[in-house]
């Protein structure tokens, strides 16, 4: 199953420990992240369950490139990193 793991970062604002998930795509293993752990759902996704500006999602390494259907494909074994944005200059 999928592994969805909030950064450390993340867990400073909410409690979230890695989850194992189920799905075939990024929405469907958020969702089910979300359904276990609600709260962590308003620090990702927007009010449209679009990625929030500030929310950088990994799968296996490579970044999210579908932010708004979150369609990226997982399989079995991925890892799903969720990390606040970096800016400033």
């Amino acid at each position: 199953m999928p592994r969805v793991i909030f950064s450390h970062a993340m867990k400073r604002h909410i409690d979230c420990p890695p989850l194992e998930v189920e799905g075939p795509n990024v929405r469907t293993a958020l969702d089910s992240a979300f359904a276990k752990n609600p709260a962590a759902r308003s620090y990702v996704l927007d009010d449209q369950a679009h990625v929030r500006k500030h929310i950088s999602i990994f799968v296996d390494g490579t970044q999210l490139r579908d932010r708004k259907k979150l369609s990226d494909p997982v399989t079995k074994t991925s890892q799903i990193l969720i990390v606040p944005a970096l800016s400033g200059g």
